[in-house]
């Protein structure tokens, strides 16, 4: 039995409904093109390693995609909002008899399989891992047993979403990985020039 498990949250790629902040500056099509990229970058990333992934959907289950239902298992988030959704699926895993369990996002164009690697064996020695990104938020978060109050009482969406998590774990033995940047905005993209040119 593996003891690691993968999940990965997904937006199904529909036209005005990912990426809204980036469409106001580039237009709805470009954002959804942003948006494949990136769901493509987070394939490369994962889909070797060695551990059991399972992809969450937005709002319905891809039979078809960007990944492959023999490299991935497919869920359906469930929750009122981000943080319960994420719990939500931390605690199906943690039923699901797994040990060390890693989510992560798919708006990150700097996200590569050694960083997810490290995430998992800083599990080894820590109870916690976060990866944070630029604009105070994360991209990664891990856990070797379920911790509800880490999605209690965050402002989602907001610039205080790692330091409002880390005071939930700074009690506890955790680990933060390196910083990275994600792309919500314009700005975000013209950070990442080879992912620009691709646009």
């Amino acid at each position: 039995m593996q003891e690691k498990l993968l999940i990965i949250f997904v937006k199904n790629p529909q036209i005005s409904k990912v990426k809204t902040r980036l469409a106001k500056d580039i237009g709805p099509k470009k954002a959804l093109a942003t948006y494949l990229h990136l769901l493509q970058r987070t394939k490369k990333a994962t889909e070797n390693l060695k551990v059991d992934k399972v992809i969450y959907y937005s709002d319905y289950i891809e039979k078809e995609g960007c990944f492959s239902s023999s490299k991935f298992k497919k869920q359906l988030q469930e929750g009122s909002d981000l943080g319960a959704r994420m719990y939500n699926a931390f605690k199906q895993g943690f039923r699901d008899n797994y040990k060390n369990i890693v989510l992560i996002g798919s708006d990150l164009w700097d996200l590569d399989q050694l960083i997810v690697e490290k995430s998992f064996q800083a599990l080894e020695n820590y109870e916690f891992v976060l990866g944070p990104t630029y604009d105070g938020g994360y991209y990664l978060i891990g856990m070797n047993q379920l911790q509800q109050e880490v999605f209690l009482n965050i402002k989602w969406s907001s610039k205080t979403v790692f330091k409002d998590t880390m005071r939930h774990v700074k009690k506890i033995p955790h680990h933060i990985l390196t910083t990275l940047n994600d792309i919500d905005t314009f700005e975000d993209l013209k950070a990442q020039p080879n992912l620009l040119k691709l646009i």
